[in-house]
Formats: C-alpha cells, structure tokens, sequence
C-alpha cells in the first residue's frame, strides 16, 4: 500500500480517539463514519484528525 496513510477517527461527541484505518492519499476531503464509540455506548459520527 504505496499510496495510503494512516488516519484516526475522533468521536465527535466525547472525542475519544476509537478506530485508526488506512486511506488513499488522494482523498483531499476528510472523512466522516457513523461508528460505534464504547466510551459514549452508542454510535456517533467519527471524524478523521489530522
């Protein structure tokens, strides 16, 4: 995987730091999941951090 950087996703509610993934490293925009957060026991929208 050349072209890929590992990002992390950052609950947007309590912002906790939960889940790390790789993504291509043309992607200009930053990438927004609806995941399931432990600390907040629901799923939240998760936003990637610089």
């Amino acid at each position: 995987m050349k072209d890929s950087k590992k990002v992390i996703l950052t609950c947007s509610v309590c912002l906790s730091r939960n889940y790390s993934l790789s993504k291509s490293k043309n992607k200009a925009d930053r990438l927004q999941l609806k995941k399931y957060c432990p600390r907040c026991n629901q799923y939240t929208l998760h936003k990637e951090t610089k």
